[in-house]
């Protein structure tokens, strides 16, 4: 029977990966569980159980950054070029995500999954502070910047209804995973720059309910009546670690990039998910499983056509290839002794993202003011087969389009030409600087029919589309 079905009526705590699929489909969904005191982390393409999204700017360019990696998100996107950032840095974001999945059985039968609601709650979001050493007068270690983040890289948030015609399988999952990142990075040469960086996943309950979670309704079996509503859930903690690079071969006479080559690595993780099963509120078993983060290996580079006084034209291209081959089963271990075997065999996938960015750096009519607008497309692949489809989790081939605007106001600028933007800090502490990010995103994933499914009643068309809009404020000192 699987995960799929089990799934708590009280609806809530989530289940160590109640089934494969299941916990897995929370992980994946749409992509919107939080970080941070913000909820959860954020992403345009929620088509896996990663969001990429985890700052606005980039994902207004289609979360093609890695190489441009100049704002404080650089701590997810590409440690390395925290070298680049001045001072101190504070980012704060969330996204609001919304869209749905309908599903058309081979019968006619319909179904429509949703966010919980029309939008995901709490909204993804992404925190992160960095500090230039030198800039702070800490010469004794050289050209040292370090940061902290937090974010949730490996989350859902999916709703299906209880008399749909898979609520055996799923009617609930969410995954509020965090990732703690505390950083380093070091610049080598005016050409070099490395980073390295620690990835602590856990659960909290200042987020959702602080665990995985998976419902359903029960098909029967294990003692437990056909139709009670089933929970399964589950946490951990688990460590992984992350390695980057930033060349930048060619300069301006101002000493900006022109040309600028990311290399990015993030190492496997796995979580030992300790939980239970429950039935109707009751529990019925502690529960175990194990699932595996995969390792990412990002490649970027980022060309700028035009880079003066006056303004900047940014191109780049990113390639992520994600080991989804490493979740080969999620099967789950009760403490009665039956275990619910959950194969899986995800296969490896690849994202690319395109992204461009103009800025004006110099507005007659804005005095001290940068203006900046983006652009970017995302094609990811899915790593799901049809005989381990989950409709947890909306995998299908996506395009992502997107676009946004950033506005920054340096110190000597003023807000509505009323407030001196210096003045807009908090006590003694005067920002250099204050950004504001707005982002937009549309998530076409491209209609999956699956056959052949483990479970007959999953079989059926899938069409999904999800749309994202986001903002960061991010303040310079």
């Amino acid at each position: 029977m699987g995960c799929r079905q089990m799934v708590n009526s009280s609806g809530r705590t989530g289940s160590m990966r109640a089934r494969p699929r299941g916990l897995a489909g929370i992980a994946l969904a749409a992509g919107l569980v939080c970080a941070c005191w913000w909820g959860p982390a954020d992403k345009a393409s929620a088509q896996v159980p990663r969001i990429q999204g985890q700052g606005t700017a980039a994902s207004g360019m289609g979360n093609a950054f890695a190489a441009q990696a100049d704002d404080a998100s650089a701590l997810h996107y590409n440690p390395a070029g925290l070298t680049q950032l001045h001072g101190v840095q504070v980012m704060a974001g969330a996204l609001i995500s919304g869209g749905g999945t309908t599903f058309t059985g081979p019968t006619g039968a319909t179904a429509k999954g949703d966010r919980n609601g029309s939008a995901a709650w709490p909204p993804p979001g992404h925190t992160y502070i960095t500090a230039n050493l030198k800039d702070l007068g800490v010469t004794a270690l050289g050209d040292l910047s370090a940061g902290v983040g937090v974010t949730v890289p490996f989350g859902s948030l999916n709703r299906w209804p209880t008399d749909g015609p898979f609520r055996t399988t799923t009617t609930f999952n969410t995954l509020p995973l965090l990732d703690i990142k505390p950083t380093l990075a070091y610049k080598l040469t005016d050409q070099v720059s490395i980073g390295l960086g620690a990835d602590l996943y856990t659960f909290s309950g200042l987020v959702g309910e602080g665990h995985i979670e998976r419902q359903s309704l029960w098909p029967g079996g294990l003692g437990v009546p056909a139709g009670s509503r089933t929970e399964l859930f589950g946490r951990d903690t688990a460590a992984g670690f992350n390695a980057s690079l930033l060349y930048t071969p060619f300069r301006n006479a101002a000493g900006k990039p022109l040309a600028n080559i990311g290399i990015v690595y993030r190492s496997q993780a796995t979580l030992h998910l300790d939980g239970a099963l429950l039935a109707n509120g009751a529990k019925v078993s502690d529960a175990r499983a194990t699932y595996v983060l995969p390792q990412i290996i990002t490649g970027a580079i980022a060309l700028w056509p035009v880079r003066t006084d006056e303004r900047e034209w940014k191109l780049e291209v990113d390639v992520d290839h994600v080991g989804w081959k490493s979740v080969r089963n999620l099967d789950i271990h009760l403490s009665n002794g039956a275990t619910i075997p959950q194969p899986l065999n995800w296969r490896n996938t690849y994202a690319v993202m395109v992204g461009t960015e103009y800025k004006w750096l110099a507005i007659e009519a804005l005095p001290a003011w940068e203006v900046a607008l983006r652009a970017g497309y995302t094609n990811q692949q899915n790593q799901m087969s049809d005989l381990t489809f989950d409709p947890g989790i909306p995998s299908a081939d996506v395009h992502i389009v997107g676009g946004g605007i950033g506005l920054v106001c340096q110190e000597q600028g003023s807000f509505l030409g009323l407030i001196p933007c210096r003045d807009l800090g908090i006590g003694f502490l005067k920002p250099k600087a204050i950004g504001l990010d707005l982002s937009f995103q549309t998530s076409f994933y491209e209609d999956r029919t699956v056959l052949g499914n483990r479970n007959p009643t999953i079989n059926g068309t899938y069409r999904t589309t999800l749309h994202t809009g986001g903002v960061s404020i991010k303040v310079s000192y």
